[in-house]
This record gives C-alpha cells, structure tokens and sequence, in this order.
C-alpha cells in the first residue's frame, strides 16, 4: 500500500495532527474559542493544521498566518522554534509566538496583536 499523502504530508504527520486536536492545552482551548467560526473579522483558522512536516497551533490559509503558543516545552527548544520559524518564513508563512500564560491571562491583548497582523498583510 502506498503513503497516503495531501499536500505532501505524511500520514504519521495527520495523525499526530489528529491527536493533537484531540488533546488541547488549557491555552489552545482558549484561544480556539476566540479564533474559531471565523469569529476574528470572518477570517478562517485551523487548529493544528499540518503544513509539510510540521504541525501548526493555529493557521489560517488565507492570510498565511500561523499562532504559535509556547508552553514550558519551548523553554528549552529555541533553537528549534527559530529554525522552524525560519522554514515557515521560507513558504511564506509568518509565524505569532505567544506563551501559554498570555493567552490565559490576558487574551484580550493576543487577539489585537492577531487582529494587528491581519492587517498588516
């Protein structure tokens, strides 16, 4: 049997894509309520949509915008993140980081910056 692929992306990536979705952070939860139905300015996002080999927190296809939300994982991965910024920057994809602690504590202020950059593209 042959790799299911769309949009090159292996199954192992749709599946953790999957599974992801089905186990939000508290802050994911958050902010998806926020985000989803095309509440911000009727502008669509996913949540944890597979682009290539990485899985995005939040994208939305139209504006090429991904929100990234940074728990303590990302403490010791910047390096990581930076690189992988990087390759989204190469597909045209501009990357929002946000600690967890921001979007549960003061959501207000991630969705006018979210708001911000939609502008701006």
């Amino acid at each position: 049997m042959t790799e299911r692929r769309i949009r090159r992306i292996r199954q192992p990536i749709l599946t953790a894509a999957k599974e992801h979705r089905q186990k939000a952070t508290p802050a994911e939860a958050h902010l998806w309520e926020a985000l989803r139905g095309q509440q911000m300015r009727g502008v669509p996002f996913r949540r944890q949509h597979p682009v290539e080999r990485f899985i995005l927190d939040f994208y939305c296809p139209r504006e090429k915008l991904c929100v990234e939300l940074d728990g303590p994982v990302h403490d010791g991965q910047q390096d990581y993140d930076a690189a992988r910024t990087e390759a989204l920057g190469r597909l045209k994809i501009r990357v929002l980081r946000f600690r967890n602690e921001e979007v549960l504590q003061d959501l207000p202020s991630v969705l006018r910056r979210i708001e911000a950059a939609l502008d701006a593209s």
